[in-house]
């Protein structure tokens, strides 16, 4: 039996919002890895047509950063997925990338106990800019999949993502290292916002890797 590494009943209403927010030309992008009390979720903004499984021929998981190669890095400084998979990601082009080898990327994400998601799923075919009042609206759906998986802490990339989810002005680079607290359903989580470290924040990667070190290790995760 495969492993779940999606909550997929989220998948229909994520769909709704793609027709109104997204292009009609792509599909929408989910969350995924470990759904059952990850150590850490890691919270992006939202997909691009850059995305191989958005491809509406794409016949696979349809999970965050597939045929894309910079993110990984991040993943790979941390330990969070395995030498093996790293390499594999390097020495692939886009085209390269198949179903089959995208879902063993994820197990192996589950493995290292990590779900990852975007707050918006809405994807687009560039990576301009979202305006708040689109992420506000997935963020009633954000809060009810943190609430199925229940993961020990969040982690938010970038000021826009970490000010909408907190509702309030967030300056990652004013709060490294710190957390804010954000109740839901009950449960009241850290949410730990960072630099983000892909596209134009890729000058803040190291800085990114460095914080989430030491968040996790102050958090045991």
């Amino acid at each position: 039996m495969k492993k779940e590494l999606q909550v997929t009943e989220l998948h229909k209403e994520f769909d709704a919002l793609q027709n109104i927010y997204g292009s009609p030309l792509l599909d929408s992008i989910y969350g995924a890895g470990d759904i059952k009390n990850p150590k850490v979720c890691f919270i992006f903004m939202n997909p691009t047509g850059r995305n191989v499984a958005s491809d509406k021929n794409w016949d696979g998981i349809k999970s965050l950063w597939l045929g894309t190669k910079n993110i990984w890095k991040l993943f790979d400084a941390l330990g969070l997925i395995s030498p093996d998979t790293y390499k594999s990601i390097k020495e692939q082009k886009p085209k390269d990338w198949t179903p089959a080898f995208s879902r063993s990327l994820y197990e192996d994400v589950a493995s290292h106990h990590v779900y990852m998601t975007n707050l918006g799923k809405c994807t687009q075919v560039d990576a301009k800019p979202l305006p708040n009042k689109v992420f506000k609206e997935y963020l009633p759906l954000l809060e009810k999949e943190i609430a199925l998986v229940k993961p020990k802490i969040l982690i938010t990339f970038g000021n826009q993502v970490s000010s909408c989810i907190l509702n309030q002005n967030v300056s990652v680079s004013t709060c490294r290292k710190q957390f804010y607290e954000k109740e839901i359903e009950g449960h009241t989580y850290k949410v730990y916002p960072v630099y983000y470290p892909v596209g134009q924040g890729m000058r803040n990667i190291d800085m990114a890797i460095q914080d989430i070190k030491e968040i996790m290790e102050e958090n045991n995760v």
